[in-house]
């Protein structure tokens, strides 16, 4: 089933995007434990950041409270805050999280071998939220985590994964790091380095999907073939 346009009439109209990136995460877990060896698992995160807003108030000389007199013996005085140097009103958006999480179990718990993250609008929508999804993934690069960046954003032009590379100081002449829409893996052989491999496709509306390879180690993976989730997803939610 190729790419569809989900950011555009007709389509936007009646399946906003945030539906397939909600749905999509577990289908893909579901095609992924046809595929995961013995010890390892994964896991579906659908968090869209909320945004929110805070006022600072301005400093009023005419609601300025008195410094308290103590009254009785012992009693410590308050003293009044002084007036703020900078009083602004401030936009904090939580980062958007669609994506799934493949781990190994032992015996202590588990551990986070590999992370697929699906781009949002709002990740890719001005520098902060940019630069918070780059550092994230290069935070799980540098821990020796497997990251999978699947974007199908076309309606803004900031490419996720070569900004990533350009962060650990590597670069991908392809045209999968120029365009805005791709899907890509990338490994950190050696942790705490930045000597790193990729995987990086190229997406285009109306053609179908890459397979990805999920490094689960240094020498084990599967294979993702995001074609059947994708399908699954739109089969779900109905979409034409």
């Amino acid at each position: 089933m190729p790419l569809r346009d989900h950011f555009h009439s007709p389509l936007s109209d009646r399946f906003p995007w945030n539906e397939i990136h909600g749905q999509w995460p577990g289908e893909m877990v579901r095609h992924l434990l046809t595929l995961l060896p013995q010890g390892f698992r994964a896991a579906p995160t659908a968090r869209p950041g909320t945004p929110f807003e805070i006022d600072v108030g301005t400093y009023d000389e005419r609601t300025k409270y008195p410094r308290h007199q103590p009254d009785r013996e012992g009693e410590t005085a308050t003293l009044v805050a002084p007036s703020p140097t900078l009083s602004v009103v401030g936009e904090f958006n939580e980062e958007d999280d669609y994506e799934v999480r493949v781990y190994e179990d032992d015996e202590t718990g588990r551990t986070l071998v590999a992370a697929i993250e699906i781009v949002s609008p709002a990740n890719k929508d001005r520098p902060t939220n940019r630069a918070a999804f780059v550092t994230k993934c290069a935070a799980l690069l540098s821990r020796g985590v497997c990251v999978s960046i699947i974007d199908l954003v076309h309606t803004a032009p900031a490419n996720l994964y070569a900004d990533l590379l350009d962060t650990i100081g590597h670069s991908d002449p392809s045209d999968a790091a120029k365009s805005p829409t791709y899907a890509a893996t990338i490994r950190n052989r050696n942790e705490g380095s930045a000597a790193v491999e990729t995987w990086a496709y190229p997406l285009e509306i109306g053609s179908p999907f890459p397979t990805l390879p999920i490094w689960l180690d240094e020498t084990r993976n599967v294979l993702l073939d995001l074609e059947t989730s994708y399908s699954e997803t739109c089969r779900v939610l109905q979409i034409p």
